[in-house]
């Protein structure tokens, strides 16, 4: 059985040059300038990747995350002042926190885009994309291992335990292992248990 494609990124035109806004909102929020707070930083004045531990959490950054809410919108800056360059819409997609300041963290997506959002819409709960068009799911962490199902290209999965070389995944109810070069949200060395 192969899993349809299912990421779903909405953004604007200032964020990529081909793309347009689908969202109403986000049409009103192009106009919206950040605040001119000198105390206040702009989103060219805080770092691209922040590596170590977080100011505001003490975690580790970078780290991965998932997608709390059914949507989340990515600003310019750590702020609702910043203008939303897009929005999530799939509950559960992996980001990769590469920065914090304040209740906001800076998150990085599959394609390299990073922008700001707002913690609440964050979940500790970790989850992978399928990079790769038809990956088999394999019962065992073995390429000889039958096959339980197919995951297409896009698939967001829930992320269980991973050795150095295969995930476990669960999607619609489908399980298996899947190597890890066909998944985004999971480090090269990571091990789960």
């Amino acid at each position: 059985m192969a899993f349809a494609y299912r990421m779903s990124v909405r953004r604007s035109a200032s964020a990529l040059a081909l793309a347009v806004c689908l969202s109403a909102s986000c049409a009103a929020a192009q106009d919206a300038e950040p605040p001119s707070d000198p105390a206040r930083p702009g989103a060219a004045d805080l770092p691209e990747i922040e590596y170590g531990v977080g100011a505001e959490t003490g975690l580790r950054v970078p780290r991965f995350v998932s997608l709390r809410a059914g949507m989340g919108r990515v600003r310019r800056g750590p702020g609702v002042d910043y203008r939303i360059d897009w929005e999530f819409t799939l509950r559960g997609m992996p980001m990769e926190v590469v920065g914090e300041y304040g209740h906001w963290r800076r998150v990085r997506i599959w394609d390299g885009s990073s922008g700001w959002m707002h913690y609440a819409l964050l979940s500790g709960t970790r989850s992978v994309i399928v990079m790769d068009d038809s990956v088999p799911m394999r019962i065992k962490p073995d390429a000889d291992s039958a096959i339980s199902a197919i995951a297409g290209s896009g698939v967001v999965a829930t992320l269980g335990k991973c050795n150095p070389d295969w995930c476990h995944i669960r999607v619609e109810g489908h399980r298996g292992w899947v190597r890890k070069p066909s998944l985004w949200g999971v480090y090269p060395g990571e091990i789960r248990d």
